[in-house]
């Protein structure tokens, strides 16, 4: 049994590094005119975010956990963009187009890609950026796609399967957030075996993608956004989906503690802080 004052001192200090993440997202999104009104992005907002990161990772300090807060914080403002900004096909794909471009090197013009450029730049700062960062876009471009065919659902008023919806993942933007965080901070074995990171971080995606679902069905419903409870699905039937798909992430993720540590508990952590967090596991049949 662990020593509660040893226990206690280190959920004070992953606390602590969560506040001091909060400042630094805090000053960032300052920096971006308009991306993150008050209203919207307020004091609550940035202390979920970092707790999330802080607990994810308690071994790690705050810098090393600047790119993953972040890429969040980015995703966030892109499917802000997506879901209230944006009015048209053409002014999706046209916001696309230009982070795909700048996350390939091109010069930003606008609040959203300067933020992406940034978040680029510090990225650049890590060794092996220059040889991932195909790997990199590429995952950016499936998370745009993915966001791409949400709104296009929800301006049809389609009515995807369960399966159908559960594929479209990328659009909650958990993997490119993963992905940037070891480009910029894991180990040697995991860069050179992303492929296998990436297949456990989908899986853990599609977990997640269903629990914010569940969480914001009442939200997403007042202004009419696209919700899987909306799909004619029974809520159990989602749960069970929840079940099945944590228990397939924890197969993939047990296959990497051996060689990585660390990057297991990561992830397994994703899904236990989400969970906690919101009140709703969905894994209740995962040993």
């Amino acid at each position: 049994m662990p020593d509660e004052l040893d226990e206690a001192f280190e959920l004070g200090k992953t606390c602590a590094t969560a506040a001091e993440c909060g400042r630094d997202l805090q000053r960032c999104a300052q920096m971006y005119t308009g991306l993150f009104p008050q209203a919207v992005f307020g004091t609550e907002f940035f202390h979920g975010l970092t707790l999330a990161s802080a607990f994810g990772s308690p071994w790690a300090g705050a810098g090393r956990l600047r790119v993953v807060n972040r890429a969040a914080l980015w995703v966030l403002a892109v499917d802000r963009h997506v879901e209230y900004t944006a009015t048209t096909r053409a002014q999706v794909d046209r916001m696309s187009r230009e982070c795909l471009s700048v996350a390939e090197g091109a010069v930003p013009r606008t609040a959203l890609t300067r933020f992406l450029a940034d978040l680029r730049d510090e990225m650049a700062t890590a060794g092996e950026f220059e040889r991932l960062q195909r790997v990199w876009r590429d995952q950016l471009a499936d998370m745009l796609v993915a966001m791409t065919t949400a709104w296009e659902w929800r301006e049809r008023r389609a009515v995807p399967t369960l399966a159908r919806y559960v594929d479209n993942a990328d659009c909650r933007g958990s993997s490119f957030v993963d992905l940037s965080h070891w480009i910029y901070v894991a180990d040697d074995w995991s860069k050179a075996h992303l492929d296998d990171l990436r297949a456990a971080s989908r899986q853990v995606q599609r977990y997640l993608h269903l629990l914010g679902d569940v969480v914001s069905y009442r939200r997403d419903m007042s202004w009419g956004d696209i919700n899987v409870l909306a799909l004619g699905v029974e809520r159990t039937e989602v749960m069970d989906a929840m079940t099945e798909l944590a228990g397939e992430a924890r197969e993939l993720i047990e296959r990497l503690r051996p060689h990585s540590p660390r990057t297991a508990s990561y992830l397994r952590r994703q899904i236990g802080f989400s969970a906690g967090y919101t009140g709703v596991s969905g894994f209740r049949r995962v040993p």
